[in-house]
């Protein structure tokens, strides 16, 4: 899981705070979250956002610069304050640090004395003179292998369930540009899509993002598709990764259902996932395109060390391939299995419901939440289990029996 620090800015001198701006948004650990030009007003900023991290220039007003550190840091102590002069004076940097400053940089700022001071702090936040770990995201991408195999269903109700833990904020992102209908699944229309978030991405603030979702009565939050279909994409790879920063910043979980064109802004979800869930059936096809995916995605550095295999709707036909068969042709470990059962599923979509509220009970509501619990685990230790077996043919399996 990564970490990522949501930051605040204060600096009068307009030339100094835009070159700050420039800097921060080049970093992907850290989110800007507001940006403040006065000393008057920034304590209300920064109590209205609830930052991890405040950056405070002295450089425009020493005294009331050294003033608005002691207020904020009284005021909201789990706030890390960071400090930035030009003067090297004993005096000042003693008097900044007593009021509250965790670090004191010189300005004009290097990108490696931030980094620096950054490392020295992203790992806690102060509370209450305690040490405790700042908040972390785990963003989990759902990828199917062909149309139908059930892979908005499954990141519509992992994500549902993920929320139902304690302290978690989950969000819900429907990449599938075209033919996407994950608001059908929870039964919400939303006031704003992912081309909203698009047209504003320059713009784009943690506020303005959460309230572009539309959360659902389960707790989850849902980022729909657009609802126009337009040959373009509606954001550069780049702009999608920072959205996804964005929202690493206040969620602890990201579940993205992506296209099945694995294209440009897929792979961009993939590549700052933590975790691909390879969806597919137990058939031929599905098998075929799973061996074809994995080996696509072997291509791309740091892809296929997330890539976890979901069996989905196990027991469909009397025929179907056996797992131990499949397990052979993918040459990759089966991380979890779900059940069929298409008339629990299909009453739930009908009625615009999670299955937590369709069916709390069924077997497949308890596989879905399983998942979840793996994929919540997998996410705090190292996974080490991704030594492959050898792959055999397409067909191999074909000559000895199902």
């Amino acid at each position: 899981m990564t970490n990522v620090l949501r930051l605040a800015l204060c600096d009068p001198h307009d030339g100094s705070r835009h070159s700050l701006k420039t800097m921060l948004l080049g970093i992907d650990v850290v989110w800007l979250d507001a940006d403040c030009s006065r000393y008057e007003f920034f304590a209300d900023v920064v109590q209205q956002t609830q930052p991890d991290l405040a950056l405070i220039s002295l450089d425009a007003n020493p005294t009331k610069g050294l003033e608005l550190i002691a207020r904020i840091h009284q005021e909201l102590p789990a706030c890390q304050l960071l400090v930035l002069s030009s003067s090297t004076e004993g005096s000042l940097i003693l008097q900044a640090m007593r009021n509250g400053a965790r670090e004191f940089l010189s300005a004009p700022i290097k990108l490696d004395d931030f980094l620096a001071a950054l490392g020295r702090i992203k790992h806690v936040t102060r509370t209450g003179g305690v040490e405790s770990p700042v908040r972390s995201s785990q963003v989990i991408t759902v990828a199917g292998v062909s149309g139908g195999v059930g892979c908005t269903s499954l990141a519509i109700n992992l994500g549902c369930c993920l929320s139902q833990g304690l302290h978690r904020q989950v969000a819900v992102i429907d990449l599938d540009l075209a033919l996407g209908d994950a608001d059908v699944w929870l039964d919400i229309i939303p006031d704003y899509t992912i081309q909203d978030v698009a047209d504003n991405i320059s713009r784009l603030d943690y506020a303005m993002l959460k309230r572009s979702l539309t959360r659902h009565d389960c707790g989850a939050f849902l980022l729909p598709r657009p609802v126009e279909m337009d040959e373009r994409l509606p954001m550069s790879p780049d702009e999608m990764r920072r959205v996804i920063s964005l929202l690493k910043a206040t969620f602890t979980h990201l579940v993205i259902d992506v296209s099945k064109s694995f294209g440009p802004l897929d792979l961009a979800a993939m590549e700052a996932s933590d975790q691909i869930l390879l969806v597919t059936q137990l058939d031929l096809p599905s098998l075929r395109n799973a061996v074809r995916l994995m080996q696509f995605l072997e291509r791309r550095e740091g892809l296929t060390s997330k890539i976890k295999v979901v069996v989905n709707r196990l027991g469909l036909e009397e025929n179907q391939i056996s797992l131990g068969k499949a397990l052979e042709t993918l040459g990759h470990e089966i991380f979890a299995q779900i059940p069929n059962d298409y008339a629990t599923m299909v009453e739930a979509r009908n009625n615009g419901v999670p299955l937590l509220t369709q069916a709390p009970r069924a077997k497949l509501t308890k596989s879905v939440q399983h998942l979840a619990a793996l994929l919540d685990q997998s996410g705090q230790v190292d996974d080490k289990s991704d030594e492959k077996k050898p792959r055999k043919g397409l067909f191999s399996f074909l000559g000895s029996g199902k």
